[in-house]
């Protein structure tokens, strides 16, 4: 019998890849992103301290308000602008961008263009 390929495994492995070059300081922050079927979360953080500085989702308070029948390309969008809004707010301009082993394409590419029209440099 043919096992299944588990493409979350495959992805899992490319995140570890990247993440082993890839790391957010105090002055630049890596925005990292996860992506389930229905909803999309993001989220600043500081790897020195291993602390999250900002996050935002569709599924906290502000995220399901802004994002209220949008499909999931444009909801995914509108939640890199709330984060871009929530982490100028707590004086982070310049972030690395972490796409979580996910392909640069769809909603993952519509968070990061959200972020950069909210003010987010990367």
């Amino acid at each position: 019998m043919i096992s299944k390929i588990d493409k979350n495994e495959i992805r899992k492995a490319r995140h570890d890849r990247m993440r082993f070059k890839l790391s957010g300081t105090a002055e630049t922050p890596r925005l990292n992103v996860y992506r389930s079927l229905s909803h999309i979360y993001a989220q600043i953080i500081d790897d020195t301290k291993g602390v999250t500085l900002v996050s935002a989702s569709t599924v906290d308070k502000d995220g399901k308000a802004r994002t209220e029948g949008m499909n999931k390309v444009n909801a995914s969008k509108e939640i890199g602008k709330l984060l871009a809004e929530r982490a100028l707010a707590a004086g982070i301009k310049s972030v690395v961008y972490d796409r979580g082993g996910y392909k640069y394409t769809g909603r993952v590419a519509a968070l990061a263009d959200g972020a950069r029209e909210g003010g987010l440099e990367f």
